[in-house]
């Protein structure tokens, strides 16, 4: 008897959820620094409609893919922002730890 691969991507969706809970509630989220960013000499570009993104972030030594959405960014780095739960979390990462989700695209299949 096969299995209905819906319900089989639902439930995998949700304990991906779960562990992401846990991590986060156990490390702290991680930030790029000002001196990698380059803060004094890399201008920020803000962007008035965020842009949806998968990203790679780090809780503690937990590196975890989010879906979020792209705030700010200059030219090493993507100001991104996630919920996790029922907390809106922010942080800094490489630009090249993030992927754009276009329009359209299921973000949870990607």
């Amino acid at each position: 008897m096969g299995t209905n691969k819906r319900y089989a991507a639902y439930y995998d969706r949700q304990m991906d959820a779960r562990i992401l809970q846990r991590i986060a509630a156990e490390f702290p989220l991680q930030s790029l620094t000002d001196r990698e960013l380059q803060a004094g000499s890399l201008p920020v570009t803000r962007d008035p409609q965020p842009k949806p993104c998968k990203a790679w972030v780090r809780f503690g030594p937990h590196a975890m893919l989010v879906d979020g959405v792209v705030a700010v960014w200059n030219d090493l780095a993507c100001g991104i922002e996630f919920t996790i739960g029922d907390r809106q979390l922010r942080c800094w990462v490489w630009a090249n730890a993030v992927t754009p989700i276009e329009p359209g695209y299921p973000s949870h299949e990607h």
